[in-house]
């Protein structure tokens, strides 16, 4: 097959038309066309439906641009990768992250690592869906606790801790035959807990959570905790002391809740020079692993 034919089309079918494939490229369009035409009598099939004024897709055509539109990258990786030798990865990143860790650590460290790689443009994107990379091009995904996953590899960089966290005037219940109740504040598609377990000190306690309000964000979490809620799961690094943080007390760390923060990439491709310079670079700013 030949490979300039299979580009032109790569790039006609991710721009969504010939135009913008080639203000994208810098061929002309009708170079583009001519290509595809080409590529079209010798396979025999249909792979572009051409209207007056709209594009799209046939099946055949799109079965084909999600086989080779990652490997073209793959191969156009490799060769910049060897082209550049020495030299700093260049183009641009997609990177999909968790909204809480996009808002409260990733912006400084993406002004850092674009101050140390000026030829990379990151495009990233706060946002707790699951994404699929392939299918929705990004080329990392951060998640927490992912699951193990065949089609995705990756390296854990950081780690956190749950903590119980209440009101400063919330006291603590004493200790009864069966957990005591307590006013809680609770995430959204959290996996439901009749019961809260948690080192007290040296003692492990159990309450009952009864929840009084229902939030979507753990940012919203702790500011309904800060305002006399109730008391909530909390990570770790959200509670350090600060402005952000007054009126929390601690009442302990929640022992079966880890919480681990992954760089994950697809492991149908080659790991180009940028994902592999990203990724090195989260695991450096936290040499610990712990946010």
């Amino acid at each position: 097959m030949d490979l300039t034919a299979l580009q032109a089309f790569d790039l006609v079918a991710t721009h969504g038309g010939y135009g913008k494939a080639s203000r994208a490229s810098g061929y002309a369009k009708a170079t583009l066309s001519r290509q595809i035409m080409e590529l079209e009598h010798r396979k025999g099939v249909r792979l572009i439906e051409r209207g007056a004024r709209t594009l799209r897709l046939t099946e055949e055509g799109a079965a084909l641009h999600a086989r080779t539109h990652g490997l073209l990258g793959d191969l156009a990786d490799a060769v910049e990768s060897i082209h550049n030798g020495g030299q700093q990865p260049r183009g641009t990143l997609r990177v999909s992250a968790p909204v809480l860790f996009s808002h409260t650590l990733l912006v400084p460290l993406a002004a850092e690592f674009t101050r140390r790689y000026p030829g990379i443009t990151l495009d990233i994107r706060a946002e707790d869906r699951r994404v699929d990379l392939v299918e929705d091009g990004f080329d990392i995904a951060i998640r927490v606790n992912p699951p193990a996953d065949s089609l995705l590899v990756g390296r854990c960089f950081a780690r956190d801790r749950m903590l119980l966290a209440a009101p400063a005037g919330l006291r603590l219940p004493r200790r009864t035959a069966n957990p005591p109740e307590i006013p809680a504040v609770v995430l959204a598609n959290a996996a439901v807990q009749n019961t809260w377990t948690f080192l007290h000190g040296k003692t492990t306690r159990t309450v009952t959570p009864t929840p009084r309000i229902v939030l979507s964000s753990l940012l919203m979490v702790r500011d309904a905790v800060r305002a006399g809620t109730g008391a909530a799961l909390l990570p770790q690094s959200m509670t350090r002391p600060g402005p952000a943080t007054e009126g929390l007390r601690i009442w302990g760390i929640v022992p079966d809740r880890p919480v681990e923060l992954w760089a994950l990439h697809s492991s149908r491709r080659l790991a180009s020079p940028r994902v592999t310079a990203f990724i090195d670079f989260l695991c450096e700013q936290f040499p610990d692993r712990w946010l």
